[in-house]
């Protein structure tokens, strides 16, 4: 009799240390996703800023760019990409597009002296550089925290608790090789 306790004592434990471990493995496999998704919020919050600043850049530019509107055109096309992009991968895109139409439109804008001397023209592109940069520094984060959740949902005994629960990997922000291309240009 004391042999059986001790036999149903150690299954217990067993059992019970396995469901610890389980839960442990759970808890942390929705702290990363957590993470991923408020990563992914601050870089969709900064996308957006920058976003709608464009129009009032480009309000700021026309006045003195009239025969640029080529570059207007390129610029509303990415803004309206960013605007129908729902998915992480089609944001990256949009990204890119965007990123590329205002270095056009910011080199283009080198030629015109009279451009560059105006308050408002200036402010709004350092404050565009500067989203640029924290969209930068977002990405890097997003992209090492999707990183370690794809990594953990892959691995022994991890992966056991992600397929229970229907975790799937999670998609990095990054551009294809084409926006990887230095823009290039050209005035008029």
């Amino acid at each position: 009799m004391g042999q059986d306790i001790m036999h149903y004592a150690i299954w217990f434990f067993l059992g019970g240390g396995l469901l610890l471990y389980g839960l442990i493995v759970f808890n942390e496999l929705i702290r990363l996703r957590n993470e991923n998704d408020r990563a992914w919020s601050d870089i969709d919050v900064l996308l957006k800023q920058r976003n709608d600043e464009i129009p009032n850049l480009v309000a700021a530019c026309q006045g003195y760019m009239q025969h640029e509107q080529a570059v207007f055109t390129m610029v509303a096309q990415a803004r309206t990409a960013y605007v129908n992009a729902t998915t992480v991968g089609q944001k990256a895109q949009a990204d890119a597009v965007t990123s590329g139409a205002l270095k056009t439109l910011f080199g283009v804008a080198e030629g015109y002296p009279e451009l560059k001397a105006v308050a408002t023209f200036v402010q709004l592109q350092r404050m565009i550089a500067d989203l640029e940069e924290r969209i930068a520094d977002r990405r890097e984060y997003f992209n090492a925290a999707v990183a370690t959740y794809n990594t953990r949902i892959r691995q022994i005994p991890e992966v056991l608790v992600a397929v229970l629960l229907g975790m799937n990997p999670r998609e990095l922000f990054q551009t294809n090789d084409a926006e990887r291309q230095v823009t290039q240009v050209k005035f008029s």
